[in-house]
């Protein structure tokens, strides 16, 4: 059975993750389209460095050439991000990216972008799984690859050039080479060299790799920029003394940071530190988009400049579609993608690198010092998050106790409310939330908490712990 989760469809490659697969999701795809007259006779398809990517990437053309549409097929492993920006530049019908994003190098995958570059929705991707539920194996209609190429229904594309472009005209370029910032950068075995290496040598950095060669193990760690995943990258900046140390997932669309005093930046800081700079110093106005797992920080930031924050369910199809829906300046996630205003319609963590050394150039101060700028006027807010692996049957029980029965621990603090939107998320008092909620990309239960103290969200955790019998 198909399912998509928050970030397209993944699979266990030889398990889920087949070619019989991936060409009925092609092919559902490509009929849905067809059926909705959204299809303008061609379609973009693009890869990351993960096992079988590139051969799902063929496989996947040949039913678009198949079904007798033209597809544009990226030339080389690329971000993510860039196969947003062809498909919007190019004026596609839609795209796909095959990948897994952040996950375990044992997955691949598939996300579906709309003509406009953006996500495919909750009720599109429900629909294709409902084309592919009546589809079988006959109905798959390909032509070889070699066959597709020499007519011409197969073409092979390189945007890098416009891509990086895109974002050198989005940025103080001038500000950055003043500079001459030191920067190491860590893409995690996946896809971001070569864009980054290109935009921050063009912005005279002096930048230095680890990690960049291909490797579809991932050198043994999990593709997701994190605080256990980034000790070489805390090492190399320690050891060197780097302005910043940059990371990118698997395939390039979130990112991860070590400031200029060695310290992992969570997420929830990266994104507070670019809404404030856009707003403060670059004076750029708008208001904010964040899941239900992301900092409120945010909220107090928007709040102060007279702005709006939008909190939306995990997902970035979620933030892209409210950011248009309300012009927003900045949408962000807890798990380190971001998009801004003006760039594509996804998250993209090339960009967001880009725009944090310009936010260093333009106010000549370091990361570490922005922070405690923020923290004098906003106070603290620490986040701690937890994963859990459980049983169906646990998972059940679980599901049950919070989502049917409604019930909950005794806290410390006063309930304001409870959303069950995405999950089950208490809001305390004037004193910060706790959130219970289903991966939607991995078999996982996720707790995250935000006080005013690591010990406080942690101490909170573990009385849900509790209640539940993790």
């Amino acid at each position: 059975m198909i399912k998509f989760g928050t970030g397209g469809w993944r699979a266990i490659i030889g398990n889920g993750f087949t070619k019989d697969n991936v060409q009925l999701i092609t092919t559902a795809l490509i009929h849905k389209l067809k059926d909705d007259k959204r299809l303008n006779n061609d379609f973009i398809i693009g890869y990351d460095h993960r096992f079988l990517s590139e051969e799902a990437a063929k496989w996947a053309a040949q039913v678009v050439a198949g079904e007798n549409i033209h597809c544009w097929v990226i030339n080389q492993a690329c971000p993510t991000p860039l196969i947003m920006f062809a498909v919007n530049m190019y004026g596609s019908s839609g795209g796909i990216a095959i990948t897994a994003s952040h996950n375990p190098a044992l997955y691949n995958g598939i996300k579906i972008f709309m003509e406009d570059g953006r996500d495919a929705n909750e009720d599109f991707t429900r629909q294709i799984e409902d084309y592919v539920n009546k589809l079988t194996e006959k109905d798959i209609c390909e032509m070889s690859y070699e066959k597709a190429l020499a007519s011409g229904l197969i073409e092979l594309i390189d945007p890098m050039n416009d891509y990086i472009d895109s974002i050198l005209s989005g940025v103080n370029i001038e500000a950055i080479r003043s500079k001459q910032l030191r920067v190491v950068l860590d893409p995690m075995y996946g896809v971001s060299k070569t864009a980054l290496q290109t935009i921050l040598i063009t912005a005279r950095c002096d930048v230095e790799f680890i990690h960049d060669r291909r490797d579809t193990l991932f050198g043994g760690r999990l593709p997701a920029p994190s605080i256990h995943t980034l000790a070489s990258l805390i090492k190399s900046v320690k050891e060197h003394d780097f302005d910043i140390g940059i990371a990118t997932d698997g395939d390039a669309d979130r990112l991860g940071v070590i400031n200029d005093r060695a310290e992992f930046l969570h997420p929830n800081k990266i994104l507070a530190l670019l809404y404030y700079y856009l707003l403060k110093y670059k004076g750029i106005r708008g208001a904010a988009i964040r899941n239900v797992a992301t900092t409120h920080l945010i909220d107090k930031i928007a709040d102060s400049f007279g702005e709006v924050c939008y909190e939306v369910p995990v997902g970035f199809k979620y933030i892209s579609s409210k950011m248009a829906e309300k012009n927003a300046v900045i949408g962000g996630e807890s798990s380190g993608g971001l998009t801004v205003r003006g760039h594509i319609m996804g998250k993209d963590g090339i960009y967001a690198a880009t725009l944090l050394i310009e936010m260093i150039a333009v106010t000549g101060r370091m990361l570490s010092e922005l922070w405690r700028e923020i923290e004098a006027q906003y106070g603290y807010h620490e986040m701690v998050e937890r994963d859990y692996h459980l049983s169906s049957q646990k998972s059940k029980e679980v599901y049950k106790l919070l989502y049917i029965d409604k019930r909950t621990p005794v806290f410390p603090y006063e309930i304001d409310h409870i959303n069950y939107v995405d999950g089950c998320k208490i809001y305390f008092k004037n004193s910060g939330w706790l959130i219970t909620r289903f991966s939607g990309t991995e078999p996982l239960l996720r707790i995250f908490c935000e006080m005013d103290s690591e010990e406080k969200a942690s101490v909170l955790i573990d009385l849900m712990e509790q209640f539940l019998i993790l």
